[in-house]
């Protein structure tokens, strides 16, 4: 798979890429090895793509090491648990961080409740909100869900 291979948002491929592109740029970061923090994410009306496992994953760093796993339990949290509508995530992966549309809906999602965030995105690094434009030109249109 090219890094211009666009995929299907929602898709078990598409997640992967989102895991692998988040654990690329922890990598990239130079992580201090004392840093151990967990991100969940997870579509809140997210179709089983995995026994127990809804669409979304997991990511952690342990000890400054950063992994992921996809698919994520119905009510997983981890130290920053975000949860989405499908169609709030369908337009946020639509739209590139600078676009002033994206700070828009982001904040009209919190309002409506379609995107909830528990605990600080701020504490994975600033290296986190990097990842978000390169996983928009990864992504298809179409959407799975």
């Amino acid at each position: 798979m090219t890094n211009d291979t666009r995929l299907l948002a929602g898709s078990r491929q598409w997640l992967t890429m989102v895991g692998e592109q988040l654990q690329k740029a922890a990598q990239r970061a130079g992580l201090p090895s004392d840093l151990t923090v967990s991100l969940v994410e997870r579509y809140s009306d997210g179709d089983e793509i995995a026994p127990g496992l809804v669409q979304g994953l997991r990511f952690d760093i342990r000890c400054g090491a950063p992994s992921y796993r996809i698919g994520a339990y119905p009510e997983e949290k981890g130290d920053i648990t975000v949860e989405v509508t499908s169609e709030a995530a369908r337009r946020l992966n639509q739209l590139i961080s600078t676009d002033p549309a994206y700070a828009h809906a982001v904040k009209e999602y919190l309002k409506s409740g379609a995107l909830r965030i528990d605990g600080d995105p701020a504490e994975l690094g600033a290296w986190f909100g990097s990842v978000h434009d390169d996983i928009v030109r990864r992504t298809e249109l179409n959407v799975l869900n």
